[in-house]
């Protein structure tokens, strides 16, 4: 199957089916594919926390509004974390990057301020979270990103002190009866041409 038909059958799973447990070889692929995202100036300002344990998704699962459920019924939820401190990221990237990346960061983007450089960061995430839902597809794993979850309260539960929390991803098994699945609930799109632009 081509890429693009994977692509066109993933979807948001809003129902697990509780028993669709996620082997540790593709989790071991997943974790060596998000490690390899993209990311301005290679910064990579980030955390993936893969969580499987039940005591601690349930911890979290009651700090995600509507999503608890999913929380709770999928095989894995992975947490996805920026750095909190500008200087804890420089510091970083002094240690890892090469000079010309480090002079791209200290003059194209420190000097809009701290509040502009935490946005810019956590623009680098989301790169990783397109990566992830696309392994996904191509590895036949369904998965939901949520925003819709209690960050402070996730930062507290997993104490990774340095990072905070912007959003999470389930993964798991669809339930056969997951009325999201586009057998029900078609996917809707723009139309391709309102999107894609040939000047």
């Amino acid at each position: 199957m081509s890429f693009l038909e994977q692509m066109k059958k993933r979807y948001t799973v809003k129902k697990y089916d509780p028993q669709g447990k996620i082997s540790a070889e593709q989790i071991a692929e997943l974790k060596e594919i998000l490690n390899l995202s993209p990311s301005s100036i290679n910064s990579q300002p980030w955390n993936f926390i893969f969580v499987n344990k039940p005591e601690l998704k349930e911890q979290l699962g009651d700090a995600s509004y509507f999503n608890k459920e999913k929380v709770l019924q999928s095989s894995h939820l992975v947490v996805f974390q920026v750095l909190k401190n500008p200087g804890d990221f420089e510091k970083q990237i002094e240690e890892n990057l090469p000079e010309g990346s480090v002079n791209y960061y200290r003059n194209m983007v420190k000097p809009h301020g701290e509040e502009f450089v935490k946005a810019w960061m956590g623009h680098q995430v989301y790169l990783s979270l397109g990566v992830l839902l696309s392994a996904c597809a191509a590895m036949g794993i369904d998965s939901t990103p949520m925003e819709g979850i209690e960050t402070e309260k996730y930062d507290e539960i997993l104490k990774n002190d340095s990072y905070e929390t912007l959003f999470a991803v389930t993964l798991g098994k669809r339930d056969e009866n997951d009325t999201n699945h586009p057998a029900t609930t078609p996917k809707r799109r723009l139309k391709s041409e309102m999107v894609i632009l040939e000047p």
